[in-house]
């Protein structure tokens, strides 16, 4: 049985490389910052994935994904 290396290469043209185990960053101003395109997508998600309109409610609420008094939800703050 024939091991793979722990790094692999993913050439010049990238200048990047990934380790095993790695977690790829965030590319922009601030890695951190969830963006507007990442919270539609997040409440699609859980949309397809509840049960009914409450537990819609509930999951998105429970994520910080429903928008507070300010327009903003708590995810984006």
């Amino acid at each position: 049985m024939s091991r793979l290396p722990s790094t692999f290469d993913l050439g010049l043209d990238t200048g990047a490389e990934l380790t095993r185990g790695s977690v790829p960053t965030q590319r922009g101003q601030d890695p951190h910052r969830v963006t507007h395109e990442q919270v539609v997508r997040a409440r699609l998600s859980v949309a397809r994935s509840a049960i009914d309109a409450e537990d819609c409610r509930i999951l998105l609420d429970m994520l910080g994904l429903i928008d507070g008094e300010d327009g903003i939800p708590p995810v984006r703050r």
